[in-house]
C-alpha cells in the first residue's frame, strides 16, 4: 500500500506500517467472518425465517445499534486521535488517566440506558422496532431484547479497550474480538437453544459480548505504564475533547442505525421472513467490507492520527490515496462476485433444515441490491476515519446525516416501486442503502480532496479503471464456466467460481501492470522476511 516512488521516505514508511497492520487485521477479520458465517448458518438452519427468527433479529437490531455506537466505531474514532496524541507527546500518565475516565463515564451511561430499555422493552418494540408485529410477537421480541441489552454495557468497555490497543499499534486481538462474539452465538445455538429455544440464542449474544472483551484483556495488561484511576476526569481538557469529537460521531452513527431501524420497521409490515432476509443478507455484504475496508481503515487511523499530530499533511495525503486505491482493487471484484454468485452462496451457507429454497430466494434477492453498495461502504469507512484523524467528526457526520436522510426517503420510494413492479419489496430497502452510501462516498471524496488540496486523483482514477476492466474480465470467466461446467454440489460450484474469478482477476491486474499489486507482493515478501 506504499505510495509511488515520488513519495517521501517518511510517507512510504507510514504506508508500509498501515499495510502491514492492515494485513494483520484483514487476516483476523477473515477468521472472524468465517466464525460469523458459521454462527449465521446455524441460526438460519435451526430457526429458518419464521416467527421466532424474525423476533430475534428485530431485538438483535437494537443490540447491533449499541454495538455500532460504542465497540463498532463511535467511541474509538473519538478516543484514538486524542489518546494517540498524548502517547506521541510521551504523556503516558495523562493518557491512562484519560482512558480510565472515559471507561468510567461509558460504564455509567450504558448502565443507565440499559435499565431504561429493560423497563420499557415492550414500548421500544411496539413503537420503534416492529410496530407491524402482532401482540404475541411484540411480547416475544421484548423479552428477547431484555436479555440482549445486557451486552451493551460489556460492548462499551470492550470498544474502549479496542481503541487503547489500536493506539499502541496492536491489532490482532481486537480484530479477533468479533470472532469471539460470534462464538457466543454458536454456544447459544449448540448448548443453550436445545433447552431454551430462541432465548438460548439471545443469551449467546450476551456470552459473545463478554468473550469480545475478555480476549483483549491479556494484551491490555501487558501495555507499558498502564494504570486505572476511579475518576471521571471531567476537569481534563482531553476528556472534553473526546466528548466533543464523539458527540457528532454518535449522531452520525445514530442516523445510520436509524435507517436500519426504519428498514426493520418497514419489513415488519412486509411478507413473512423479510426481516430475517435483510438481517442475513446485509452481513454477507459486510463480510468482504469488514475484511477489506474496515481492516484497512482500522489499521490506518492511528497512522493518520500520528501524521496529523506531527503536522505531516503531505504524508497523510499520500497514505490516504494509497489506502483508497488498494481498497478499490479489492472491493470491486468482491462486489461483482457477490452479485453473480448470490444465490449459490446463500444456498450453500444457509439452506437446509428449517431454511427452505424460498428462504434462499428471499435472502439472495436482498443480497443482490446490498452488494451494489460495497465499494461505497469501503470508501466511506476509510474517508470517515481520515476526517477523524484530522479531529473533524462534524464533516462525515453532516454528510452521513444527509445521505441517510436520502436513504430513508429512498426506502419508502423503492419499496413502493418494487411493489408496483411485482418484485419482493424488501429488495427496495437494500437498494436504498446502497444508493445513499454511494452518494455519500462521492461527497466525502470531494470534501477530502479540497481539505488536503488533492488526493492524487490521476492515480485513483487509473486504479479504479483497471479494477473495473479486470472485474469485467473476471465476471466473463465466471459466467462462461457456470454455463459449461456443472459440478455436483453447491460447495464445488461456488469454490470453482470463486477460485477461477480470483485467478483471472489477478492475472488481468498483472497484465494491466497495476502498480498497487506490485506493492502488495513486495509487502508480503517483507512480512515473510520479518518472520
Amino acid at each position: 500500500m506504499a505510495a509511488m516512488q515520488a513519495d517521501s521516505p517518511t510517507s512510504s514508511k507510514a504506508n508500509i506500517q498501515i499495510a502491514l497492520a492492515a494485513g494483520t487485521v484483514m487476516a483476523a477479520f477473515v477468521i472472524s467472518n468465517l466464525v460469523g458465517l458459521l454462527a449465521k448458518t446455524l441460526t438460519a438452519r435451526v430457526f429458518g425465517t419464521g416467527i421466532e427468527s424474525n423476533a430475534f433479529f428485530a431485538a438483535n437490531r437494537f443490540s447491533e445499534i449499541l454495538f455500532s455506537l460504542v465497540a463498532g466505531g463511535a467511541l474509538g474514532s473519538a478516543f484514538i486521535p486524542v489518546f494517540t496524541g498524548l502517547l506521541a507527546a510521551e504523556e503516558r500518565k495523562k493518557a491512562w488517566k484519560l482512558a480510565s475516565s472515559i471507561a468510567n463515564l461509558v460504564f455509567i451511561v450504558l448502565i443507565a440506558f440499559s435499565l431504561l430499555v429493560f423497563i420499557f422493552a415492550r414500548q421500544v418494540v411496539h413503537y420503534i422496532l416492529a410496530p407491524g408485529f402482532s401482540p404475541e410477537n411484540v411480547i416475544l421480541t421484548a423479552n428477547l431484547l431484555r436479555v440482549q441489552v445486557i451486552s451493551s454495557v460489556i460492548f462499551g468497555l470492550s470498544g474502549l479497550v479496542m481503541g487503547i490497543l489500536n493506539s499502541h499499534q496492536h491489532f490482532l486481538l481486537p480484530a479477533l474480538a468479533p470472532a469471539m462474539y460470534q462464538a457466543g452465538w454458536i454456544i447459544g445455538i449448540l448448548f443453550l437453544a436445545p433447552a431454551l429455544g430462541i432465548f438460548g440464542l439471545a443469551w449467546g449474544v450476551v456470552i459473545g459480548s463478554l468473550l469480545h472483551l475478555l480476549v483483549q484483556i491479556p494484551l491490555l495488561l501487558c501495555l507499558p505504564q498502564r494504570a486505572y484511576r476511579p475518576s471521571l476526569g471531567l476537569e481534563m481538557p482531553e476528556v472534553r475533547e473526546v466528548g466533543k469529537l464523539m458527540a457528532p460521531r454518535l449522531l452520525g452513527v445514530a442516523v445510520v442505525q436509524l435507517n436500519f431501524l426504519i428498514n426493520t420497521l418497514l419489513a415488519s409490515f412486509q411478507p413473512g421472513g423479510s426481516i430475517t432476509a435483510i438481517s442475513l443478507a446485509f452481513p454477507l455484504m459486510l463480510m468482504p467490507e469488514a475484511a477489506l475496508a474496515q481492516s484497512i481503515a482500522i489499521a490506518a487511523l492511528p497512522t493518520f492520527a500520528a501524521q496529523v499530530a506531527k503536522k505531516q499533511i503531505a504524508e497523510m495525503r499520500s497514505s490516504l490515496s494509497a489506502t483508497i486505491r488498494v481498497m478499490l482493487l479489492l472491493a470491486i471484484p468482491a462486489s461483482i462476485g457477490l452479485i453473480l454468485l448470490r444465490s449459490p452462496i446463500v444456498a450453500f451457507l444457509y439452506q437446509g433444515d428449517q431454511f427452505s429454497a424460498e428462504s434462499t430466494s428471499l435472502v439472495a434477492w436482498a443480497l443482490l441490491w446490498y452488494a451494489l453498495g460495497l465499494v461505497g461502504h469501503g470508501i466511506v469507512e476509510i474517508l470517515s476515519r481520515a476526517f477523524y484523524a484530522l479531529h473533524d467528526t462534524k464533516t462525515p457526520v453532516l454528510v452521513g446525516v444527509g445521505a441517510m436522510s436520502l436513504n430513508l426517503a429512498l426506502s419508502f420510494l423503492f419499496t413502493w416501486l418494487f411493489r408496483q413492479l411485482g418484485w419482493m419489496p424488501h429488495g427496495g430497502l437494500a437498494l436504498a442503502n446502497s444508493t445513499a452510501t454511494l452518494i455519500e462516498s462521492v461527497i466525502l471524496l470531494a470534501l477530502m480532496r479540497r481539505r488536503l488540496t488533492g488526493l492524487e486523483e490521476s492515480k485513483l482514477l487509473l486504479s479504479f479503471i483497471k479494477a473495473l476492466i479486470a472485474g469485467a474480465g473476471m465476471a466473463s470467466v465466471i459466467l462462461l464456466l457456470n454455463s459449461i461446467i456443472h459440478l455436483p454440489g453447491q460447495v464445488l460450484n461456488v469454490g470453482l467460481s470463486v477460485a477461477s474469478g480470483a485467478v483471472s482477476y489477478g492475472i488481468l491486474l498483472v497484465i494491466l501492470r497495476t502498480e498497487e499489486l506490485k506493492r502488495i507482493f513486495g509487502m508480503v515478501r517483507e512480512r515473510i522476511t520479518r518472520h
